[in-house]
């Protein structure tokens, strides 16, 4: 059976599949990065991974897989296949489509994680149906994917979608970018988490907490959530002033807070239009599974392109 290798690399852990033609999942495995063990290691193991799913598909499915697909977090060189730079796994400019390319011996396409989970809530998930879209990830930091006809765009030099680094405002907590005031530093899960953590006076409070005093009506909850709702708010009007989705996907570990945070966070943000046009707001569909299965439609998109070495997500 014709299938392909999805693999999807976080700071801790992986997550893979053996996927078909119709986007069925005829094989899933995990397995941790080893990023204690350094750089080299992680590459190591993601090679060894992508190997043993070579083989038990060529095994299990009568055939060698026919290409591959990778999610990686960080910079993202995606025309040139390399890991430009990820902080998590100690990675500077790692020629990781040609190392794969050369021990599976298929073509392999490579995709930032955010834009490649982004991709699958476009095409199959939350946003399926939608020619325009935006998907953005709030979790430890805020990344986003801009989605057009079924594609998401990468941009000239692998940054487009980076919707965490727009400043909303002017002046406000440093960022590691070297901005202040980014997006990321005020309404991400991590930055809710530590406002929580000071204002409640816990120190291990996180965001999901803060949610849960948020329900209960805890005042200084509602202050601390508010705050992230407003940044979060204007960063994105910013977005949908430019880019003018139809569809406003919203994943990540904050979104789990369900309406706790979509009720105030549509209330923000059609409080703040003008002209523009307002999208549907949804939350994300796939949960942890978007950047395997992103993964899985980068490395079949491959196979449709003519020569086998051409894809842009």
């Amino acid at each position: 059976m014709r299938h392909v290798i999805a693999l999807d690399v976080g700071g801790t852990g992986m997550k893979a599949a053996l996927v078909g033609a119709d986007g069925a999942l005829l094989y899933e495995a995990r397995r941790p990065t080893g990023r204690e063990r350094g750089p080299d290691a992680v590459v190591a193991n993601i090679l060894d991974f992508a190997a043993e799913l070579r083989a038990h598909g060529a095994e299990t499915l009568g055939e060698p897989p026919a290409a591959a697909g990778v999610a990686v977090p960080g910079i993202v060189d995606e025309a040139a296949g390399v890991a430009a730079y990820a902080a998590n796994l100690g990675w500077r400019d790692v020629p990781l489509r040609r190392l794969l390319t050369s021990m599976l011996g298929v073509p392999v396409a490579l995709g930032h994680d955010v834009r490649t989970g982004g991709l699958a809530e476009g095409r199959i998930g939350a946003g399926k149906g939608a020619d325009r879209f935006l998907f953005v990830a709030l979790g430890t930091g805020i990344a986003g994917a801009i989605g057009v006809d079924g594609r998401v765009e990468a941009g000239a030099h692998g940054f487009a979608g980076e919707i965490g680094h727009v400043v909303v405002r002017p002046g406000g907590p440093e960022c590691p970018c070297g901005q202040r005031g980014c997006l990321e530093r005020l309404a991400s899960a991590s930055a809710v988490s530590e406002a929580w953590a000071a204002a409640s006076g816990d120190p291990d409070a996180d965001a999901a907490d803060c949610a849960k005093a948020v329900a209960s009506g805890d005042p200084n909850a509602v202050r601390v959530w508010q705050q992230a709702v407003d940044a979060l708010a204007d960063g994105l009007v910013t977005a949908l002033t430019l880019l003018d989705p139809r569809t406003l996907i919203i994943g990540g570990g904050l979104a789990e807070a369900g309406e706790t945070l979509f009720t105030p966070l549509r209330d923000a943000v059609r409080q703040r239009v003008t002209f523009q046009k307002l999208p549907t707001i949804v939350p994300a569909a796939l949960g942890d599974a978007a950047g395997c299965l992103g993964a899985g439609l980068l490395a079949w998109d491959l196979l449709d392109t003519t020569d086998g070495t051409e894809v842009t997500t």
